[in-house]
């Protein structure tokens, strides 16, 4: 019987990004300075003003979120 990874390399849950791809994406927003959290604690990351450009740039319509 065939076994799967426990971390597929890219999935979606719900309608968003999960996986492996998903954390490394996340990583990279954070890193960059595009998305943050208020306090460590907090389970929510909000959009930062260099995010709000740099995704305009992409052509992500942030309205829409």
């Amino acid at each position: 019987m065939k076994t799967e990874p426990a971390i597929k390399t890219a999935k979606t849950c719900y309608e968003h990004l999960g996986g492996k791809l998903g954390a490394l994406v996340l990583e990279q927003f954070v890193k960059k300075g595009w998305l943050a959290k208020g306090k460590d604690t907090d389970k929510n990351y909000f959009i930062t003003p260099l995010g709000e450009m740099e995704f305009e740039k992409l052509g992500v319509d942030l309205k829409k979120l």
